[in-house]
């Protein structure tokens, strides 16, 4: 994530990494990605942020780069950029920051 990314998300989009999902059993045991492929990532963390207009209005974004999120389910849409896999998201998308 530290390389720079040949992406730029346009107007008040949000490229996010998103995080691995890692379920574990009721015995603790860690099931691998395979196993939970029909889920979608809700958690990630942001690597890049548009210039923030919507409608020519100016917004500024509540969350800057390197913020780890959650965000909806379903909304983002995902993209690959030199084998690695991001999710690009509206920033109305974003429902928390991670402390």
């Amino acid at each position: 994530m530290a390389k720079d990314i040949k992406i730029r998300p346009l107007g008040h989009r949000v490229l996010v990494s998103p995080d691995e999902i890692q379920e574990t059993t009721k015995g603790g045991l860690l099931l691998p990605p395979s196993s939970t492929d029909d889920q979608k990532p809700e958690t990630g963390t942001i690597v890049k942020l548009g210039k923030g207009k919507v409608k020519g209005k100016e917004v500024t974004f509540d969350v800057k780069v390197g913020d780890r999120i959650y965000f909806k389910k379903y909304s983002p849409d995902e993209l690959e950029v030199d084998g690695e896999k991001y999710l690009l998201l509206d920033a109305g998308d974003i429902l928390a920051t991670i402390q």
